[in-house]
């Protein structure tokens, strides 16, 4: 792998300091970011000069809270509340995928993610066939958490489950077969689906298992819905985030998607336990699910970052519409002032790489760290975001889409030229995708 050398319009840094740099360059070799200097210093450089003069330069994109394996019913359950929309569309939906099916919607979620230069992410799996999703992480060169999606119970629908035993069992022997899989790049997040599928004895035995695995992650749903909420209190006594403290599985390395529903002592006990909390705004207003205090979670320096969840209930995996709605649904609550366009930007670079325990690795562009970035076209003549040079964040957040996205790198390796996936032969994984959802419909149907 030999050196290279960016030199683009800007960079925009995401340090400590939040620098933005012009005329400086970046070097990359073995993957990680070398050197950062302006671009004068680089004259007698030896390696692959790579000029963008019209392109952003930003860390890739980090999300904490997607479900590839649904990534095949984009559209298929649209206009239903959470309950209902996991008892009628999803579990059905996910009891029916065979290997071949997951393959499919994995490798439309992946290439859906890295064109809109998501480059890191944490996904909650399915039930069954894990391992077929950790092979197209590892094919694809991305940075990965990942786990099944594990369930012992489920009144909703009960065909979607198994066994204690076996849940336990088939994520020991995955978790042991992937974690630190392709140089450390994949990872396990173990992942049971939320307290109304999982016994007490599988989410307490499921947390013991990490032990085994350091580095790994703790990843479930909490506290999403109100009838969910109310149908937790009734089975244990307490709130979600009260009953998961007292069974001892809250700590910095547990990831909860959603958290908008709690109380001031949920509230404090995230905080007391540096637990992580992936913020999904558009899947919470798509299923009506409600507004998270974020502006709070901040100011309590609780951990935020922003996860796309899955495409049936957002109906895309874009991390440019959940900055935006990240910044838009606070302001009509706590004022105009609110989320600003760079902390919502933090949310989706170097914040979800804290929280995923990976931000020496990624997040920002700092030297030492993996070579994953992003270059933006924000000043194209058909559709300039940019008219200025101090408004970036702005762009970005509130103005860009993945058509701005032009060039994706892992390690320093392109995998997305032009907006095109060099990963995966597009107009291939489209018609497997509908060969593959079309024998599900069938199933369903039967």
């Amino acid at each position: 792998m030999g050196n290279k050398l960016i030199i683009p319009n800007r960079i925009v840094t995401v340090d400590p300091d939040n620098k933005i740099l012009r005329n400086y360059a970046v070097e990359i070799a073995c993957g990680k970011i070398q050197k950062i200097a302006p671009v004068n210093e680089f004259e007698k450089f030896d390696g692959e000069i790579l000029r963008y003069p019209n392109y952003t330069l930003i860390p890739g994109f980090i999300q904490t809270h997607i479900h590839l394996c649904q990534t095949l019913f984009r559209g298929f359950a649209d206009d239903l509340e959470l309950l209902d929309w996991l008892q009628k569309r999803i579990f059905p939906f996910e009891n029916s995928h065979t290997k071949n099916s997951l393959r499919a919607s994995a490798r439309l979620g992946i290439n859906d993610l890295i064109t809109g230069g998501t480059t890191t992410f944490l996904d909650m799996g399915t039930l069954r066939h894990q391992e077929i999703i950790f092979e197209e992480l590892i094919s694809s060169g991305l940075r990965a958490f990942a786990g099944n999606c594990m369930m012992d119970q489920n009144e909703l629908y009960p065909a979607f489950r198994e066994t204690t035993d076996w849940n336990l069992k088939s994520t020991y022997d995955w978790a042991k077969s992937f974690h630190g899989t392709n140089d450390g790049k994949v990872k396990f997040g173990f992942a049971p689906r939320f307290v109304l599928s999982c016994s007490e004895k599988l989410l307490i035995e499921t947390k013991e298992m990490m032990k085994d695995f350091p580095g790994s992650l703790f990843h479930t749903h909490s506290s999403e819905n109100k009838t969910e909420v109310e149908t937790v209190r009734k089975m244990t006594g307490k709130e979600n985030v009260e009953y998961f403290d007292s069974i001892g599985i809250l700590d910095s390395h547990t990831v909860l998607a959603h958290c908008i529903h709690l109380n001031e002592t949920e509230l404090k006990t995230l905080k007391k336990n540096s637990v992580r909390v992936s913020h999904c705004p558009s899947s919470n207003l798509k299923l009506g699910s409600g507004i998270a205090d974020i502006p709070r979670y901040i100011k309590e320096k609780i951990s935020v970052s922003l996860g796309a969840d899955g495409a049936p209930c957002n109906n895309s995996l874009s991390v440019f519409s959940e900055m935006r709605h990240a910044a838009l649904i606070q302001k009509p609550i706590h004022g105009p002032t609110a989320m600003d366009s760079l902390t919502v930007f933090r949310l989706a670079t170097i914040e979800g790489a804290k929280a995923l325990h990976i931000e020496n690795q990624v997040g920002s562009i700092e030297v030492g760290k993996n070579a994953d970035l992003v270059l933006f076209d924000l000043e194209k003549a058909d559709q300039p975001l940019m008219l200025d040079n101090d408004n970036v964040y702005s762009s970005i957040v509130y103005s860009a889409s993945k058509e701005n996205v032009k060039i994706v790198m892992t390690d320093g390796n392109i995998i997305v030229n032009d907006g095109r996936s060099l990963i995966y032969d597009e107009k291939e994984i489209v018609e497997t995708g509908k060969k593959e959802l079309n024998r599900i419909l069938k199933q369903i149907a039967n």
